[in-house]
């Protein structure tokens, strides 16, 4: 980088509650920004789709508004770079532009019997036997993963497998020939680079940290797997070609994507990254044990495990955190170990809807208001609970209410709990790897709230690190951006960009009288275990 060169990113973020495109300068300086919700449409209950046609038009929106915004042309901007969230799949002919579907997100639950039929069925079962014998006869840590697989909601494989049983058009078109899928990063990569469909034969390719969490992809392998197709009948054909993250031939975006007002200029694509990954770049969780949580609509715990891709059995699961090719082509795959409390942010906005308080900020101090919860707990658990409890049909709900109960108890209730999940992953993690944490960065927009960073310090016995910015998925998109375009070299350069505007101290007076509530917190699980 020059200092007399002047640089302008675009990076879009498409996340489950809203989508953002923010514009920023080669010091990482907000230039101009636009945001939209996200229309999650729920057709009936546990389905969770997104409209894509309407999707785009936002996205367009989003991008267009922000370059306005930052009193920019689009001939302005030096890049685009896209964070996407993970999982949410479409099945559709682009030749055609035919949809089988509406996006299905990572929120959807009408897999859910498909999921438990499959999980306690003797083909998996006997599968699970089969690679536990394989491990113990090899040691191979891919193995002892297969000895404890299991199909997952989240997951793309159970929500495509029930569309394929129950959608005759998709049906016909897979017997044709013309369906294939497109995850979210993988559709806007071809709308984008396309021109919306102008150009039908631009390459059907998603990033490797999208593909990696879908449960069709092995991440021992560094490819789709071939389970998929034995015990699915789920042909690799329908699926996009797996690009790493310094891939260099994104192309550009083409301009009839965005209509007459973008004349002939032609962005280049530097980047496409899924929201996790993002965050963790975005929190510069960059070397092994380093760990971030972020806490959105759903709470995810990444751990950096290096080159080693580790297997896991409590329920978290191995993943690429990313992977990239040096100049000298020498290609470096980074692991990571996440779990997730599926139901975090969407607590809060539940608690909200039901008039518990009049908007999120008001919860630290409702919560600070009383000492404790008396004696009150509440489950987040309207997705199940995941790992290590990974009890998916448990419910939600308060448990302890007496009349002295007040609203001030129920809030605490409900930010301590999801507290509480996020402590169960961090446990989890500890046991996994075999090591102590020190620190976790946190990041997302429920990190804001005070109460919670500090409960989670306590709790854990941890320091919570919480950056200045809090857009870890735009600034993580931006930053692989910038170092694929050449505009910074090493992720030393980086460092400079990242600003703590608080950590968190545990206050070990507190570690034993919370460790207490907890305990009795874990046994109401009991109570709301195998409800559904």
């Amino acid at each position: 980088m020059t200092a007399t060169t002047a640089y302008h990113i675009a990076a879009l973020d498409v996340g489950t509650t809203y989508l953002r495109c923010f514009v920023l300068d080669e010091n990482c300086t907000v230039k101009g920004s636009a945001a939209d919700a996200v229309e999650l449409l729920n057709p009936q209950p546990g389905y969770f789709e997104i409209e894509p046609e309407g999707l785009w038009r936002k996205i367009i929106k989003v991008i267009t508004e922000s370059i306005r915004n930052a009193r920019l042309t689009p001939a302005d901007i030096t890049c685009l770079t896209i964070s996407t969230q993970r999982c949410t799949f479409l099945t559709w002919n682009h030749q055609t532009n035919e949809y089988y579907h509406n996006f299905i997100t990572w929120k959807d639950l009408r897999a859910d019997a498909l999921v438990e039929q499959w999980n306690s069925s003797c083909s998996l079962r006997a599968m699970n036997g089969f690679f536990y014998a394989l491990y113990m006869l090899t040691r191979n840590a891919r193995f002892l993963a297969g000895s404890v697989l299991k199909l997952m909601n989240g997951q793309v494989t159970p929500r495509l497998l029930y569309e394929i049983a129950h959608n005759k058009r998709l049906q016909q078109a897979l017997r044709e020939k013309k369906a294939r899928l497109e995850l979210l990063d993988s559709w806007i990569l071809y709308k984008l680079r396309s021109g919306n469909g102008l150009d039908p034969d631009v390459e059907h390719i998603t990033d490797i940290t999208s593909s990696t969490a879908t449960g069709l992809y092995d991440p021992f392998t560094l490819s789709w797997s071939p389970l998929a197709r034995w015990m699915f009948g789920i042909e690799s054909s329908i699926l996009p070609r797996v690009v790493d993250n310094s891939y260099k031939n994104f192309g550009h975006v083409h301009p009839a994507a965005f209509g007459p007002s973008w004349g002939d200029t032609k962005i280049p694509i530097a980047a496409s990254i899924s929201d996790q990954t993002a965050a963790m770049w975005g929190s510069q969780c960059f070397a092994t044990g380093n760990v971030k949580v972020t806490m959105g609509t759903g709470a995810f715990l990444n751990l950096v495990t290096g080159l080693e891709c580790k297997a896991v059995i409590s329920g978290m699961y191995p993943l690429v955190a990313w992977q990239l090719t040096h100049k000298n082509k020498q290609r470096d795959t980074i692991y990571c170990i996440e779990g997730a409390a599926h139901d975090f942010g969407t607590v809060v906005t539940w608690a909200q809807s039901c008039g518990l308080f009049e908007t999120p900020a008001d919860t630290a101090d409702i919560a600070q208001s009383v000492p404790d919860t008396n004696d009150v707990y509440f489950m987040p658990a309207f997705s199940g609970l995941g790992p290590p409890v990974n009890d998916y049909r448990a419910a939600s709900g308060f448990i302890g209410m007496t009349p002295s109960t007040t609203k001030a108890h129920l809030v605490r209730a409900l930010l301590e709990s999801i507290v509480f999940r996020v402590v169960q992953l961090i446990e989890s993690a500890e046991k996994e790897t075999s090591q102590k944490l020190k620190i976790i960065k946190v990041d997302g927009g429920v990190s804001r709230n005070d109460f919670v960073c500090q409960f989670l310090a306590d709790a854990s016995g941890l320091c919570v690190e919480r950056a200045e910015c809090s857009e870890s998925s735009i600034m993580g998109a931006t930053f692989l951006a910038g170092l694929n375009h050449g505009i910074w070299h090493t992720l030393d350069d980086l460092k400079r960009f990242r600003h703590v505007e608080r950590i968190f101290k545990p206050q070990p007076k507190l570690y034993e009288i919370i460790a207490s509530r907890m305990q009795k917190w874990s046994r109401a699980i009991e109570r709301f275990s195998g409800w559904y």
